[in-house]
């Protein structure tokens, strides 16, 4: 049984790697960063397939995607819908979630990926930094993509499992101040200097996540987050191109 715990993010890592004298990272969001849309929101039609989603749910979904299109991931409307996802699960079968993810990953994660994204991430493996995957997702669809993506650790939001089923509840969000603190104690226990790290990120509510590194960059932005970039000096990178376009 996985007790809430509010104050405490979970981190998992990927890959065994070894341990320089001094070492660093590239910390990337995922949804609309290195992926085209919600890693969530995706699975709605294999979760329906499995019988884990009606269809009213999964109409819900359907909107749930045009309002993450449509708001650049604002605070409220995603937010909102991220509480609406983890109660939509409560009583799902883990295991079951874990395989659909697992089967499906390929055909339909994989063609969503940026090229652009995909060649960053293996330029920072190139030059010896670690590849971190931060995600507000749950954590039962972020690391196998993570995983995918090569990267060295997953980041994510993780739910509260009793008898290997969702109760609804969230036991860490991964999420605004949130991602820099579970950033902030991954970087402790890998000994990344921070201020020579790299940050990702489309979204206004990642923008505690680009400022606790030394080397942030705004990819995609809405209005909001190329202004602060704008202000800041920040970078602006646009990925458009899918991975499957190569």
């Amino acid at each position: 049984m996985n007790v809430p715990d509010r104050a405490v993010p979970q981190q998992t890592s990927l890959h065994a790697a070894p341990t320089p004298a001094a070492r660093t990272a590239a910390f990337f969001d995922l949804d609309k960063t290195i992926i085209a849309k919600s890693s969530t929101l995706v699975f709605s039609k294999p979760f329906y397939d499995q019988g884990l989603l009606n269809a009213r749910a999964v109409l819900k979904s359907g909107c749930a995607e045009l309002i993450f299109l449509l708001s650049g991931a604002k605070h409220d409307p995603l937010d909102r819908m991220r509480t609406h996802m983890a109660n939509m699960c409560t009583g799902w079968d883990v295991a079951q979630v874990r395989s659909i993810v697992n089967e499906r990953l390929h055909d339909i994660v994989a063609p969503l990926v940026f090229t652009e994204a995909a060649d960053l991430i293996a330029a920072h493996k190139r030059s010896g930094r670690d590849v971190v995957v931060v995600s507000a997702s749950g954590e039962d669809i972020v690391e196998p993509i993570a995983r995918t993506l090569g990267a060295t650790h997953a980041m994510a939001t993780r739910l509260v499992v009793e008898k290997g089923r969702y109760t609804g509840e969230v036991a860490f969000h991964c999420y605004g101040e949130r991602k820099v603190q579970a950033i902030r104690e991954l970087a402790a226990r890998e000994s990344y200097r921070l201020e020579h790290c790299y940050g990702y990120s489309d979204s206004i509510t990642d923008l505690p996540m680009l400022e606790a590194v030394g080397h942030p960059s705004v990819v995609n932005p809405g209005r909001g987050l190329r202004k602060e970039a704008a202000e800041r000096g920040w970078p602006a990178l646009t990925f458009s191109r899918p991975v499957f376009d190569r």
